[in-house]
């Protein structure tokens, strides 16, 4: 554990990062500081126009691109689209949403914060020359992976367990990918990091009043830490020399200085981690390329 805050990024001049989610909260953070260093940033992003507005305050080269996580025909024209990253940040999700499918058919959480980056990664890894990063959750822990039932078509919806299992997915597919890499003989590593609990505009849109509130009013100072913050544990994931499926996130929980971090016992299962990843593959189309 470290004191290490974005004033320790390293120069990044002459490489290039894809940053999912980048037109507001940890993703924007995340963004501006990579670009700040000398980056090449892209956002990519579902709303353009946001995304645009977004890099209008960023400095240095940043570019705005379309990417629907929720349609994989668009993560599949977006990565056609793509020659080189060095770094590929998995950022952009949906926290405690009420039920919607994905157009693909996907329950919208399991499909935008895991499915869609499963299939972006994959599509992208020949051309990836350092890391993906991809961003989890300290809620991973009430996350269960349903292999039977991973889009919540036969139990009783229930938003934060979808979320959970979301967030869980995104360690599981870490600690799949690294081996996989490794077994690949890739010099590419696979890491994940959580920002604690940041204030940003994920909170407050269960569609229940009551969830809603209590989010909103630990969101404003009570518990929540800034988007700065959080993005922080995303940036050292992203720069720092770490092995292969490290888990960044905040020492203490929700504060605490930035640093290798514990998971779920659940988070630990290989054989879970296994054939999640080859459900993913068969729901996507999409197989790892190396």
């Amino acid at each position: 554990m470290s004191s290490w805050t974005a004033s320790d990024l390293p120069s990044f001049a002459g490489r290039s990062v894809i940053v999912t989610g980048a037109n507001s909260g940890l993703g924007a953070v995340t963004a501006r500081e990579l670009a700040r260093v000398g980056a090449a940033v892209t956002l990519a992003v579902r709303d353009t126009a946001k995304g645009q507005a977004a890099a209008a305050h960023m400095p240095g080269d940043v570019t705005v691109r379309a990417l629907d996580l929720a349609d994989l025909s668009s993560v599949l024209r977006f990565a056609e689209e793509t020659t080189q990253v060095d770094v590929l940040i998995n950022n952009a999700g949906i926290m405690a949403v009420p039920y919607a499918p994905t157009v693909d058919g996907f329950e919208s959480q399991i499909g935008t914060n895991h499915l869609g980056h499963f299939a972006l990664t994959n599509l992208l890894l020949p051309r990836i020359v350092d890391r993906v990063v991809t961003v989890s959750s300290a809620m991973h822990r009430i996350g269960y992976i349903s292999l039977k039932d991973l889009n919540w078509q036969s139990r009783r919806y229930s938003a934060w367990l979808a979320y959970g299992q979301s967030k869980l997915a995104n360690l599981l597919f870490t600690s799949e990918l690294q081996r996989r890499l490794v077994s690949a003989g890739s010099p590419v590593r696979a890491l994940a990091a959580h920002p604690g609990y940041s204030s940003t505009n994920l909170q407050g849109r269960t569609g229940n009043r009551v969830s809603d509130l209590v989010m909103r009013t630990l969101g404003n100072g009570l518990l929540a830490t800034s988007a700065d913050f959080g993005a922080r544990q995303t940036l050292y994931a992203a720069s720092a020399d770490l092995s292969g499926n490290t888990f960044v996130g905040p020492r203490f929980g929700v504060v605490g200085p930035s640093g290798s971090v514990g998971r779920s016992l659940l988070a630990k299962r290989g054989s879970t981690a296994a054939g999640l990843w080859e459900l993913s593959a068969q729901l996507t189309g999409v197989q790892f390329p190396l």
